[in-house]
């Protein structure tokens, strides 16, 4: 095989990361039993951190980023895959401690690849790519833990990033009524056309102090922690659930036992790189089915190309991004 292109990541004196593309080979890729020849990848927040240094996500150096990846197999030592088979990766590790998907070409462990499901292709699987997944994963906990539409109103906050985009969209889509909170007044009218009834502004919510507030909500989907997740638990309903994803607002939860005991809501963590393989098979089958997005191409308008990836990292740092961003390799 001749030598591909890569966006790697070394680490220099004093901790500094420098990354920049290089022509590799396979032997300078991380161990597995499947080669994907990549079509594309996207950008998510952790992958900006990683690229540029900002965060400690990278395990080991050097190291190509990106957590998603899809495309078709290039070769297998796993029986379950052929060349030829349309494929998927997010999650499980890639882009963070082994090899990820800003590369020609990716390999990876067998039990990371998930077969491209009926009714999605290789772009669509990118629009989606862990923001989706996540999303998905979010409702599909809420759901086995007993929430139904009928319950009232699921907050969404955070709601204009990827994993808030689709989680909107995926819960109107399921008859949900939804609140969409953000910080972004000019994408009011966004949020509405993914499917939000309200839309809130962050700044103008009293969060109060009390250990149990009115119930607003059935149900909530957190990207944000810290205070807000706080608020949450505080004004979540009658066996509402709370799915927690990220800490963009802190990490320290200061609430009380009482939301748990008096109103029994549950507080479920979402860990979408470490899925479960059944699991993870079976939220892909549900985003290719009932919950795939009807917006997707609006929360997945923007798309990129393999060489332009480096400039839009900072964009993501700054918060100035909306939906979802998708890297064409190919």
């Amino acid at each position: 095989m001749q030598r591909f292109k890569a966006y790697r990541v070394h680490e220099e004196d004093e901790g500094r990361s420098v990354a920049s593309f290089e022509k590799l080979s396979l032997d300078d890729l991380s161990a597995g039993e499947v080669v994907i020849a990549a079509s594309h990848s996207s950008v998510n927040y952790k992958d900006a951190l990683a690229a540029t240094g900002r965060g400690k996500i990278l395990r080991r150096f050097p190291l190509i980023p990106g957590i998603d990846v899809s495309g078709k197999v290039h070769s297998s030592e796993d029986r379950r895959y052929s060349p030829g088979d349309a494929v998927l990766v997010t999650g499980c590790g890639i882009g963070e401690n082994n090899d990820g998907g800003y590369a020609e070409y990716v390999r990876v462990k067998g039990d990371c690849v998930i077969p491209i499901p009926d009714g999605l292709d290789e772009y669509e699987v990118m629009c989606l790519g862990t923001a989706g997944f996540t999303a998905a994963l979010a409702i599909e906990k809420m759901e086995h833990n007993g929430q139904v539409p009928e319950q009232g109103p699921v907050v969404v906050t955070g709601a204009t990033g990827g994993v808030g985009s689709f989680a909107v969209d995926m819960l109107a889509g399921r008859g949900y009524e939804v609140v969409a909170v953000t910080g972004k007044a000019d994408h009011t009218d966004y949020l509405q056309r993914l499917g939000a009834r309200q839309v809130l502004m962050r700044d103008a919510i009293d969060l109060g102090s009390r250990p149990l507030e009115k119930a607003r909500w059935a149900g909530a989907v957190d990207q944000v922690g810290g205070d807000m997740l706080a608020w949450l638990t505080r004004t979540t309903g009658w066996w509402g659930n709370i799915a927690s994803i990220g800490l963009a607002g802190g990490h320290q939860l200061n609430t009380t036992v009482m939301p748990f005991i008096l109103r029994g809501v549950s507080l479920l963590g979402i860990n979408s790189m470490a899925t479960p393989r059944a699991q993870r098979l079976a939220v892909w089958r549900r985003l290719a089915g009932d919950l795939k997005p009807a917006h997707l191409a609006t929360i997945g308008a923007r798309t990129i190309a393999f060489d332009d990836l480096p400039a839009v990292f900072e964009d993501y740092l700054t918060g100035a991004v909306v939906g979802r961003t998708v890297v064409r390799i190919r």
